[in-house]
């Protein structure tokens, strides 16, 4: 199968299971919420759904607040206990068959969830500086074998950029600020 560039009428975002009680777990939390929340913010620019789920929420917290906030409205996070966001009751790419995938942990979750849908027909977009796990050779064999199965790696620069496909637009203007806002060392200048 030949992968495309992302589309905004094909795409959907997916963001699996960035919650609190992983930000002490995972050495790239912060980066990681700071990705999604530009990549939630981007998304509804551009009016492409977003599905967001939560683990276990009873256990592990629900949504961190730096992304929980930025969701559109009516957006909701869907409870699930399976560890693919495919499976979790409620889950729906809206009719898309692009998947723009971020969260926790890459080689567990979003893995599995890349994975299904992958089997499912979609085309998946597994962006890389917006997964993490607790340990970094969790994430390189988690990426390894997302792309090794189908998936493409991309970035949060790359995939808002692809869906937004033109420069010169109040969107591209929203984008760009987005992105100067995310940059993945801003948290290191502050």
């Amino acid at each position: 199968m030949s992968v495309g560039r992302l589309d905004r009428e094909r795409a959907s975002l997916v963001v699996v299971d960035i919650q609190e009680a992983f930000r002490k777990a995972v050495p790239e939390f912060d980066q990681v919420a700071r990705a999604a929340a530009a990549l939630v913010r981007g998304a509804e620019a551009m009016d492409v759904p977003v599905v967001i789920t939560e683990q276990y929420p009873k256990g592990l917290g629900g949504t961190a607040p730096e992304v929980a906030e930025r969701l559109p409205e009516g957006v909701e996070p869907l409870e699930k206990t399976v560890f693919s966001a495919a499976e979790a009751d409620g889950f729906d790419l809206a009719g898309r068959d692009q998947a723009i995938v971020c969260g926790i942990e890459t080689h567990v979750c979003v893995n599995q969830t890349a994975l299904d849908l992958l089997a499912s027909g979609s085309e998946v977009h597994v962006v890389e500086d917006a997964v993490a796990s607790r340990f970094p050779d969790s994430k390189r064999i988690g990426l390894a074998k997302m792309e090794r199965a189908g998936a493409v790696l991309s970035s949060v620069e790359m995939a808002l950029f692809e869906l937004l496909g033109r420069a010169g637009t109040d969107e591209f203007k929203a984008v760009q600020k987005l992105i100067l806002e995310y940059a993945p060392n801003a948290g290191d200048a502050r």
